[in-house]
């Protein structure tokens, strides 16, 4: 077992979901100096695709250690990403950007964090990598800059090393105030392949993303108004 480490102050968590967004945020946490360590959630979604894309950044980002918790949040349902319910297909943007559709999993970003928080407790991290997005999002009230605030002070009454004074823990949300395309073209110059990155909230059974979900529809208009192409192909 991993005893809990002294502050490294040049080692930071990152959640990676083997999406486009913490794929860039971990590019950025990289960028930025840090050695990384990833964490992933297998958190009982309803297809495993996003994992093995997760597992496909973190080996091209180079990152210290990739964990991949288990948290079967799908005993609860709740959600169309959990649950038997009808992911949303061809929504309009402004119905997209408006209310908390059927995709949000309770308390997903809370208990994710909690976990991330753990893991940077015990690396001696003290520095906390969050992909979340307030402009270009599908309506998660655990995207808000409200709620990440909230999360940081929480991390600092809740730890050991918050206690003692030992660390003071930060969450980093790089991407919060950006657009889709800024993102992108962000990714882009660090480097980052979006060809591994898997975003589709209902792809085949061959994990071909559908194009039609509220995911895929923000991520092609955001390499649309990047002018970039996105990499990854779809069934539409």
């Amino acid at each position: 077992m991993s005893q809990i480490t002294q502050p490294d102050f040049h080692s930071a968590v990152v959640l990676l979901s083997g999406g486009l967004d913490s794929a860039t945020t971990a590019a950025i946490a990289r960028g930025e100096g840090y050695r990384l360590f990833a964490l992933s959630v297998d958190y009982g979604q309803r297809h495993r695709f996003e994992l093995d894309a997760a597992r496909r950044v973190a080996e091209s980002l180079g990152v210290a250690r990739h964990v991949v918790a288990s948290v079967s949040l799908d005993q609860f349902g709740g959600s169309a990403l959990t649950d038997a319910i009808d992911v949303p297909v061809d929504r309009p943007d402004d119905e997209i950007s408006h209310g908390i559709p059927v995709t949000y999993v309770p308390a997903r970003n809370t208990v994710f964090l909690s976990l991330a928080l753990g893991y940077a407790e015990v690396v001696g991290a003290a520095d906390l990598f969050l992909g979340v997005n307030a402009v270009d999002y599908s309506g998660y009230p655990d995207c808000r800059p409200e709620f990440v605030a909230a999360f940081e002070k929480l991390a600092n009454l809740a730890t050991k090393a918050g206690a003692l004074g030992t660390m003071r823990f930060r969450i980093h949300t790089p991407l919060i105030r950006m657009t889709k395309a800024e993102i992108i073209r962000c990714g882009t110059e660090l480097g980052v392949d979006y060809g591994l990155t898997h975003s589709c909230y209902a792809p085949n059974s061959a994990g071909t993303a559908c194009g039609r979900c509220d995911a895929c529809q923000l991520r092609l208009k955001g390499f649309a108004e990047a002018g970039l192409t996105d990499p990854i192909t779809y069934t539409r």
